[in-house]
């Protein structure tokens, strides 16, 4: 019995079925290249969320340690904020006759911005997954149909169907599922991984500034 071999049967696939086929495995290869760079990216975020959290609540100086964090070129996530709401901070306060509440609102507002596009920036393209996720099954189950129809179509020319015929066809088009499935389920564990990570750095974002707005209220009383 002639073996029949993955690449044969994608060679072997009608060109609708393959660039079915190539159009998944591009989305494949664009999705595993996303996830390997977020899993960087949000790695990043956290251990610098960490290292100065840790550095903040040791009980340094907030004006040398907003005078390291202007100096850097680096800074992400509850860095970016402190530094914003800190900025802010020291602008409102400077102003003759300003009051405790304009204070307060113009620190919590440039902190929370900070968050927003910090957030914005972790999340981004994470979408492009969820796309991947959902639509990719559904485009190799369109390569499958299509190709089945086509063996069946080739079948009824030949006007003689056996199991060594018939197998060799439908094998191919469910090809484009199986490729649908390996760039679709990726995708979909990959973003809500992504989307639980971002929402627990959204959740420490949101306790660091009522912290540090605290903090920020006690020094402008002083």
């Amino acid at each position: 019995m002639q073996q029949i071999s993955f690449i044969s049967l994608i060679l072997n696939a009608s060109l609708l079925v393959q660039l079915v086929m190539a159009g998944l495995a591009l989305t494949s290869v664009l999705s595993w290249a996303l996830i390997f760079n977020k899993v960087s990216v949000l790695r990043a975020a956290k251990r610098h969320s960490e290292e100065f959290e840790r550095n903040f609540w040791s009980g340094a100086d907030l004006n040398r340690l907003y005078e390291d964090v202007c100096r850097r070129s680096d800074t992400v996530g509850m860095e970016r904020i402190f530094q914003s709401g800190f900025a802010e901070f020291l602008k409102q306060r400077g102003r003759s006759g300003a009051e405790l509440s304009d204070i307060m609102d113009g620190s919590r507002r440039a902190m929370r911005a900070a968050a927003q596009r910090e957030l914005d920036a972790l999340d981004s393209h994470t979408s492009f997954l969820a796309t991947v996720g959902s639509v990719s099954p559904y485009i190799g189950l369109f390569g499958t149909v299509w190709g089945i129809m086509h063996a069946f179509i080739g079948l009824g020319n030949a006007g003689q169907a056996t199991l060594s015929t018939v197998a060799p066809g439908i094998a191919e088009a469910l090809v484009a599922t199986a490729i649908g499935l390996f760039a679709a389920i990726p995708a979909v564990v990959a973003y809500n991984r992504f989307a639980t990570d971002v929402d627990r750095l959204a959740t420490r974002f949101d306790t660091y500034m009522e912290e540090f707005s605290n903090i920020l209220q006690r020094l402008a009383t002083r």
